[in-house]
Formats: C-alpha cells, sequence, structure tokens
C-alpha cells in the first residue's frame, strides 16, 4: 500500500508544459541526478587536487584534468538532471532560448571569467606556483585558477582574487616561467672621486657573500656597472643572479643586497654621497688662470705633481656585450604547489 500511494505522490503534476508533465517524482529524480554528479565531481577534483599536491612533476597537466573532469561532471549532471524531468524540451525551445538570451546578457562578466579560467588553464603561461606581477605592479604566487577569478597570494601572506579576464587581456611578468635564474639589478650610489675599481671589488665580494647568490658561471656573473652621473655622486648597478626562491621575494631581496653593499662599502672606506653644492669663485682676485695661481702662491708644478696616472680598472658592462647571452631555458614541470617559499 505505501508503494501504491508513493508512486500516486511521485506522478503528482506540478505544472504541464505542452506535451509534457513536470511531475513530483521528475523532480526528485533530477534532483538525484544532479546531486550525485556534483558529488561524484567533488571526489574527483579532491582526488585529483591530492594527488597533484604529493608529485612534483605533471602538476600543470593534473591541474587542468582535475578543473575539466570536475566542470565537465557538473555541466553533465545539469543536463542529465533536465532530461529526468521527463519534459520535452522541443516544446520549450522557444521559451529556453529567450532565457539563454536573457541570462547570457545578464551574466556575460561571468562567463567572459570562466572562459578566461579555461583558457588559463589549458594555456602554459601560468602554472600554479608561478611568482607573477601584474601590470599595476601586484605580485605574488598564484595558488588557485578558479571559475572566475585567480587567487594570489603575496609575501605578506595576503590573498588577492584576480579576475581570469585580467590575466589574459593584460600585461603579466611570469617571473618563474621558465629557467633557474633571473638577473636582478642593484642600484647604489659612491660619492665624486672613489676609486672605480676599489668600489667593484668592495661590492662583489659582499654580493657572493649573500648565500642566494649563484656562483659565477658562462655568461651568468656578477658584476658591477657603473651607470652614470648624479649630481653629488657617481650611480653603479649590482648585476647579479640570485637563486628562483630568492626571486619570487623581490623586496626582502632588494633589501638584503643593499644592507651587503652598505656594510662593503662602509667597510672599505667609501664615501656614500650626500647631497652637496660646490661654489667657485673665479674673479676673486680679479686675475685667472696663471695670474690667479701666482696670487694664491700656488705654483702649476705642484699641483701638477699631485695628479697621479690612472691604473686600468675592469668595466664589467663592456665584458658583457662582448660575451654572447645566455641560452633561453628548455620548458620545465610547474613548480611544486606546496613548496613552501622562503622567509
Amino acid at each position: 500500500m505505501w508503494y501504491d500511494q508513493f508512486q500516486r505522490l511521485s506522478e503528482f503534476e506540478l505544472v504541464s508544459l505542452g506535451a509534457g508533465r513536470l511531475t513530483l517524482g521528475g523532480v526528485f529524480a533530477a534532483l538525484l541526478v544532479m546531486l550525485f554528479f556534483m558529488a561524484a565531481a567533488w571526489v574527483a577534483g579532491t582526488a585529483l587536487k591530492r594527488l597533484r599536491l604529493r608529485i612534483r612533476e605533471g602538476n600543470a597537466a593534473l591541474y587542468l584534468m582535475e578543473k575539466l573532469l570536475s566542470y565537465g561532471l557538473v555541466i553533465f549532471g545539469i543536463i542529465a538532471g533536465l532530461s529526468s524531468l521527463g519534459l520535452d524540451l522541443s516544446s520549450i525551445a522557444v521559451f529556453a532560448g529567450a532565457l539563454g538570451i536573457g541570462l547570457g546578457l545578464g551574466l556575460q562578466g561571468i562567463v567572459k571569467e570562466f572562459v578566461s579560467g579555461l583558457v588559463l588553464i589549458s594555456d602554459r603561461a601560468v602554472h600554479i606556483g608561478d611568482y607573477v606581477e601584474l601590470q599595476d605592479g601586484t605580485r605574488g604566487l598564484v595558488q588557485e585558477i578558479g571559475p572566475r577569478a585567480t587567487r594570489i597570494r603575496n609575501n605578506d601572506n595576503v590573498y588577492l582574487l584576480i579576475p581570469n579576464s585580467k590575466l589574459i587581456e593584460n600585461t603579466v611578468i611570469n617571473w618563474t616561467l621558465r629557467g633557474d635564474t633571473r638577473r636582478i639589478h642593484v642600484p647604489f650610489k659612491v660619492a665624486y672621486g672613489a676609486d672605480k675599481e676599489k668600489v667593484r671589488d668592495a661590492v662583489l665580494e659582499a654580493a657572493h657573500l649573500v648565500p642566494f647568490t649563484l656562483p659565477d658561471d658562462g655568461a651568468r656573473r656578477t658584476q658591477v656597472w657603473m651607470t652614470g652621473y648624479a649630481d653629488s655622486a657617481l650611480n653603479f648597478e649590482l648585476v647579479v643572479w640570485p637563486t628562483l626562491e630568492a626571486v619570487k621575494r623581490p623586496r626582502a631581496m632588494q633589501a638584503a643586497y643593499t644592507w651587503a653593499i652598505d656594510d662593503a662599502l662602509r667597510k672599505a672606506g667609501i664615501e656614500i654621497p650626500y647631497p652637496q653644492r660646490e661654489l667657485r669663485v673665479r674673479g676673486l682676485f680679479g686675475e685667472e688662470g696663471e695670474d690667479a695661481l701666482r696670487a694664491l702662491r700656488l705654483e702649476r708644478g705642484t699641483l701638477a705633481a699631485r695628479e697621479t696616472p690612472a691604473a686600468p680598472t675592469t668595466n664589467d658592462a663592456a665584458e658583457d656585450l662582448m660575451r654572447p647571452p645566455p641560452e633561453p631555458a628548455e620548458d620545465q614541470p610547474a613548480p611544486d604547489a606546496d613548496r613552501r617559499e622562503p622567509r
């Protein structure tokens, strides 16, 4: 008897659409089908995610499989649930078309981000664990590429949600896409009159003592370049190749090298510049040239005796131009997503 009551309840008609009938049993069956496929999508996604976090190679392929399988099961479950309602879908084709157009216009932003997320997942330009920099200066590790936004964690442990379309339409610097290092420029200044060779030796020694500086190897060498003249100083740059883990911490890395450079310059007795102005009074005695020297009781020979010939120095920038550039690295698997970044 209870079976007959259950059957009558399941056949209870809720609404009639053309030749089709929407029954209570059909709605219940559709919900069960959808819930089943959603649960299957969650189980499959969780299993692939755990597998991806345990292994080091193939992360990009596993992440792509994880997302496509999850999305595919959910979409298939929705279609199967609608089919199990027992409705003649052709009878509501016009209504469904109008509804689809309305949803497309109202949800075009969400659809855009969803498609952009699929492109990011299938593309090899951005992987989970990559350190990226956006056009507005935002930096961080890619943690997850979701259906609407990409989750990025910066070095302050702050999570940022970036719309997927921004990573597609705007310029994105991927600092860890390929290769094992990047060349970094650390600017510094010294006072006029400093011995350039002494500056170079002191800064190179300090840079090599920093623990995350890679040893010189072929075209990848730590160098010191003189880049120009400022109002009160000579401009230099330390050109160095740090480890990839240090590249993921750019501000801390710059601070570490700047600290080491300052210690080295002070230890070597090289003056660090400060703003200054030099005033020259040429007509103080109403004379110039040889007459001015005689008025000041200075002989040209005395001044000339102080001048010494300049010793030859090493020009790292010129030597760098003479060497061939380093060969581009081959494609490498994405970094492990759960690898801890250095503090």
